[in-house]
């Protein structure tokens, strides 16, 4: 039987990347990383609701503490100096909201327990709409990384699959309602661990792509 980790941060893309990997997959691990960002409580208590949900047992679920990267900064999810923005619209640009080299570090640490617990394949929300401006977003990072996997660990079979990558917003709600996943459950914000704010970039791609989908997002705004 195939172990598969799915990278869950509690937010709705790699939710309903949960309920993808699970559709297609008996045995199942959770994965979380905290790196530091300003809602990490608010993601956390995400994560944990939605390894509940899915009865994923305590040995399959993992929580990383990745907080060395407030050290670096450089980003507005993780340096108190630099304030969450307000959603300008779809740009081209790279957002401050993009943390340095994070996926890469992601993605690093689940390879590492990939190899430990022997699952070959690791499943990941990163959605190209989602952060247009983001490098490490691009199909052809994930492309990229998977040769890096295959030449630096010791099978070489570990491969990272990226289900909802070209999908647009309203396609990942529609995926997640057909899969009856917990969206209420999930939480997007970039700035808020209460209500979520609705007008952060992530916020605001996310009330598009439901209200683009005609389902109302179950979770509370401000």
């Amino acid at each position: 039987m195939e172990k598969v980790i799915v990278l869950v941060s509690g937010g709705m893309d790699s939710l309903v990347c949960a309920g993808i990997a699970l559709k297609e997959n008996q045995e199942v691990y959770f994965l979380h990383m905290n790196y530091g960002q300003k809602t990490s409580r608010r993601e956390r208590l995400s994560f944990d609701k939605i390894a509940d949900h899915y009865q994923i047992p305590l040995e399959k679920r993992k929580v990383i503490d990745m907080t060395f990267l407030q050290q670096i900064g450089g980003s507005s999810l993780t340096d108190d100096a630099i304030q969450v923005k307000t959603y300008q619209g779809d740009l081209s640009i790279i957002p401050d909201s993009y943390v340095p080299f994070r996926n890469s570090i992601i993605l690093s640490l689940a390879v590492s327990w990939a190899e430990v617990v022997g699952a070959s394949r690791l499943y990941i929300g990163a959605n190209h709409e989602d952060s247009p401006g983001y490098p490490d977003c691009r199909p052809s990072y994930y492309e990229a990384f998977n040769k890096v996997i295959e030449e630096g660990t010791k099978a070489g079979n570990i491969k990272i699959l990226t289900p909802v990558i070209s999908m647009k917003k309203k396609e990942i709600v529609g995926t997640g309602q057909k899969l009856n996943v917990p969206f209420n459950l999930s939480w997007s914000c970039y700035k808020s661990s209460e209500k979520a704010c609705g007008e952060c970039d992530s916020c605001a791609l996310r009330l598009r792509g439901f209200k683009e989908a005609g389902i109302v997002d179950p979770i509370e705004y401000q």
